[in-house]
C-alpha cells in the first residue's frame, strides 16, 4: 500500500463493516522509526494537554489498523498487535567469536 501522505488528509475513514469513523484531520509520525503512528479524527489544536490526551484516547486510530487506503481509509475493528521484526530478535552469528590472523 503506497499513498502520498498529503492525500490522506481529509479522507473518510470506514471500518471493515462499512461503519463511518470520521475524517483524517491529523497524522502523528514517529520520526525515530520513520513510521506513521496515529490518525486522529479531530484536529489536535487544543488548549490543554488533557484535551489532547482525550482526543488521542477516544478519537484516534492506530495506523497499524489501516487495511487499505485509496479513495477512503478502511480500518480493522480489532486492534492489530504490533509485530516486531524477527531479524532484530535473533543474531545470525556468534558475537564472542575471536579471529586470529597469521602473517
Amino acid at each position: 500500500m503506497s499513498v502520498k501522505l498529503s492525500k490522506l488528509f481529509g479522507m473518510d475513514i470506514y471500518d471493515a463493516q462499512a461503519g463511518y469513523k470520521g475524517k483524517v484531520y491529523d497524522i502523528i509520525i514517529n520520526l525515530e522509526k520513520g513510521k506513521l503512528e496515529t490518525i486522529t479524527t479531530e484536529p489536535l489544536k487544543v488548549k490543554t494537554k488533557s484535551d489532547a490526551k482525550k482526543i488521542l484516547a477516544e478519537k484516534s486510530i492506530p495506523y497499524r489498523n489501516v487495511q487499505s487506503a485509496n479513495d477512503i481509509l478502511i480500518v480493522s475493528n480489532n486492534p492489530v498487535q504490533a509485530v516486531e521484526k524477527e531479524e532484530e530478535s535473533r543474531v545470525p552469528y556468534k558475537t564472542n567469536t575471536r579471529y586470529r590472523y597469521k602473517r
